[in-house]
């Protein structure tokens, strides 16, 4: 019998009628005769509101007790979904992600170490529907803990994982991976297939359909994703390790991404010595601040360089103020900082045999006088640091491009 897990975001889970149309696509796979297990985030908003009520309690909170709070939303539509599908004859319950997923690091951003079977595996040989939230586990300590924001498709996929099941269902707002985002560039096309290494790279520079560390662990298990739109019945997305059928020969790029969440910090006159670069990096890193597009540039035969990197908007005053503390250690000159930038990215497997590709992206952004501030590359991304004013138009053009677009219905 096929084992699946339905994953349903916010959107899908806000008001009672939409957990309604949640349930009559649950129930559809039962009767299908599918084992079911399906994870749920909170109602669309609800996180944001009980971070801002954690705020308002105490500016510098517990983050044992932060959890606790946040993690709340998600056992509200839980038992929502639960008896909306005992209403329909479904034999279903819920069970708390803290009963399941074992979690370990720091509360609000714990990372998933096991997920505890036993249970699920006999509710579902007896035909049970098991409705669990996503975003949480229990620590090592025993106390509850938060997976960090966009947890629930980690919760999902490690859940799938862990109960050996034939695939994840991620069901969404949108009711697939496009090309580029459709409010940029209305003519983007839904891709039937993507990498796993593809789909990870998407999600790192800007593509919001799936969480990051949902990909990377989904890829690790080999598990099968597909996203799927929660309000149309319409194929969706596959998420594979390798291409096939129509998209085996797909040899140029998956698609184009955009990313307005980035500041850039640079730091004039650092010593060009070995060691320089680690005095910076090593006290974000502490911080935990992620950081991305690295440029180290040494001015020849002065023995000072420059160093700059990007960091998410959202943290720019913390890193600049860790900076800040470290000067008399860094020894800089001084320290610039620019949130008008954003990040466009070429994402395929195609740039790993043909580096025309990254040569091509350039052109097309040289040809509209588009400045690079920074440059990044991995084996099937290339990524450009630009001005935001700019970040449309740079979509637009790629897309073109790179024959992305979709052929006008006559």
């Amino acid at each position: 019998m096929p084992r699946i897990v339905m994953k349903f975001g916010g959107t899908s889970m806000a008001g009672i009628e939409r957990i309604r149309s949640v349930a009559a696509r649950v129930r559809r796979e039962a009767e299908a005769g599918n084992q079911v297990l399906v994870v749920v985030s909170a109602m669309a908003g609800e996180t944001d509101r009980l971070v801002q009520l954690c705020r308002e309690a105490a500016a510098l909170h517990d983050p044992t007790e932060y959890d606790v709070v946040v993690a709340s939303g998600e056992q509200v539509t839980a038992g929502l979904l639960a008896m909306t599908l005992q209403g329909m004859g479904v034999n279903a319950r819920s069970f708390m992600g803290w009963q399941l997923v074992r979690a370990s690091g720091v509360h609000g951003n714990a990372r998933v170490e096991a997920v505890e079977g036993a249970t699920l595996d006999e509710a579902l040989r007896n035909g049970t529907v098991a409705v669990i939230p996503g975003f949480q586990g229990v620590s090592d300590d025993g106390r509850l803990a938060t997976l960090g924001r966009g947890g629930s498709d980690t919760s999902a996929v490690a859940i799938a994982a862990g109960l050996k099941a034939d695939r994840c269902d991620i069901y969404t707002d949108v009711d697939g991976v496009y090309t580029t985002d459709p409010r940029i560039v209305p003519r983007a096309r839904k891709l039937t297939q993507v990498t796993f290494e593809e789909m990870l790279e998407l999600a790192g520079v800007g593509a919001k359909v799936l969480q990051v560390r949902s990909v990377g662990l989904a890829m690790r298990e080999k598990l099968p994703l597909r996203v799927l739109s929660a309000f149309e019945d319409l194929p969706g997305t596959d998420i594979v390790a390798e291409l096939s059928g129509a998209n085996m020969e797909r040899n140029e790029i998956a698609g184009i991404a955009a990313d307005r969440n980035e500041a850039r910090i640079t730091l004039t006159g650092v010593p060009d010595k070995p060691g320089t670069v680690a005095q910076v990096i090593a006290p974000l890193a502490e911080a935990g601040l992620s950081l991305d597009m690295i440029v180290h540039a040494a001015t020849p035969n002065t023995g000072s360089s420059d160093l700059t990197f990007t960091v998410p908007r959202a943290s720019l005053s913390q890193a600049m103020a860790v900076i800040e503390q470290r000067k008399g250690e860094i020894g800089y000159a001084e320290l610039i900082h620019d949130d008008a930038v954003a990040k466009v990215s070429i994402v395929g497997v195609g740039i790993r045999s043909n580096p025309q590709l990254a040569a091509r992206m350039f052109d097309v952004l040289a040809e509209r006088q588009i400045n690079l501030h920074a440059v990044s590359t991995s084996e099937i991304k290339v990524s450009a640091l630009i001005a935001e004013s700019e970040l449309d138009l740079a979509v637009r053009m790629l897309h073109s491009a790179f024959g992305l677009d979709a052929e006008q219905s006559a």
